[in-house]
C-alpha cells in the first residue's frame, strides 16, 4: 500500500508541538531544526511528521536544562542522546543551583523576619532604671554566640556555688565595653541582678549599680542580627526629643534561645541612659 507524506505548513507544526512560529524560525536558522522542504515559490516552509519526533526531543532536553548550543551538539555528535559526562555536568549545575536557591530562599527568610520584627517593634519609652546589686562577669570572648554557653554552663552554676538568690522577676544584661563593633575579641561585661552581695569569686563580682533616672527604652523581637534597626529607631527618638546619651547601652535579654524554639519570639530590651 502506497503511503503518502504528510506536509505540515510551519503554523500546524507550531500548533501540533506548542510552540510558536517564531522559535521555529529560531532553530532553523541556528540549524536546529530546518524545514523538510521550502516551496521555491511561495517560500512556504513543510515539515514531515519524522521532525515532530525531533521537536519533542529538542523541548525535552531543554527540560532537562541543555541550552540550544548543547542540544544541537548532542544532535549533531551523538544521534540526540546526552553521553554521561553531559549527564553529569548537568547535575553538577543542578546542585550548584540549589545551593544558590537556598541560599537566596534564606536570605529571603531573613528579610521577612526583620520585617516582622519592624512591625513587632514597640514605641519608645522613658523609665528610671533602679539601683541594684549585680552579680558581674566580664571577659573577652571570642563572638556573641559564646554567650549562650558562657551563662547558663559557666556564670549561671558559678552564682549558684556561691549562693545567689535573684528577685522575681529575673533582670540581667550585657553591656559591650569596645569602642568600635568587634565580630571577635569582644569586650563584654555580663550583669545579673542579685538580692545582695556574695563573696567575690574568679569568675564572679559583685557591685552595686547607681540608678539611672532617665533612660529611652525599647523592646527589640527576634534576631539579635536585626538590633541596628532598633538602634536607628531609639537614637532618632532620642535626638527629636531633645535628650543627650549618658552612658552605655543595656541588652536586656528577656527571651531568647534558652526558653523559645522560634527566633521570631526573642525579646530584648535596649535601654539607653539620656539626660536632657
Amino acid at each position: 500500500m502506497k503511503t503518502t507524506k504528510i506536509k505540515l505548513k510551519i503554523g500546524e507544526f507550531s500548533k501540533l508541538n506548542f510552540v510558536t512560529v517564531k522559535t521555529l524560525r529560531h532553530y532553523e536558522q541556528i540549524g536546529l531544526l530546518i524545514p523538510n522542504h521550502v516551496d521555491e515559490w511561495t517560500g512556504y516552509r513543510y515539515y514531515d511528521v519524522s521532525q515532530m519526533q525531533r521537536m519533542g526531543r529538542i523541548l525535552y532536553l531543554k527540560k532537562l536544562g541543555f541550552s540550544l548550543e548543547e542540544v544541537r551538539e548532542i544532535f549533531e555528535e551523538h544521534g540526540g542522546e546526552p553521553p554521561l559526562e553531559m549527564i553529569r555536568a548537568k547535575t553538577e549545575e543542578c546542585r550548584t543551583e540549589m545551593a544558590e536557591l537556598r541560599r537566596r530562599m534564606t536570605r529571603l527568610s531573613e528579610l521577612g523576619n526583620k520585617l516582622k520584627t519592624r512591625q513587632k517593634m514597640e514605641k519608645v519609652i522613658i523609665k528610671p532604671l533602679p539601683a541594684i546589686v549585680v552579680a558581674s562577669h566580664r571577659r573577652v570572648i571570642s563572638g556573641y554566640a559564646e554567650l549562650f554557653d558562657l551563662c547558663p554552663n559557666i556564670i549561671g552554676p558559678e552564682m549558684a556555688r556561691l549562693g545567689c538568690e535573684c528577685p522575681e522577676p529575673g533582670y540581667c544584661y550585657t553591656i559591650d565595653h569596645n569602642k568600635e563593633y568587634r565580630e571577635h575579641n569582644i569586650d563584654i561585661e555580663y550583669c545579673e541582678q542579685v538580692v545582695e552581695k556574695k563573696q567575690d569569686s574568679e569568675l564572679v563580682r559583685f557591685k552595686e549599680i547607681d540608678a539611672v533616672p532617665t533612660a529611652a527604652c525599647t523592646n527589640h523581637y527576634g534576631s539579635y542580627s536585626a538590633l541596628p534597626e532598633a538602634f536607628t529607631k531609639l537614637y532618632a527618638y532620642i535626638e527629636q526629643h531633645g535628650y543627650k546619651i549618658a552612658g552605655s547601652p543595656r541588652f536586656c535579654y528577656i527571651d531568647g534561645i534558652w526558653n523559645k524554639e522560634s527566633e521570631e519570639e526573642w525579646l530584648t530590651e535596649i535601654q539607653v541612659p539620656v539626660t536632657r
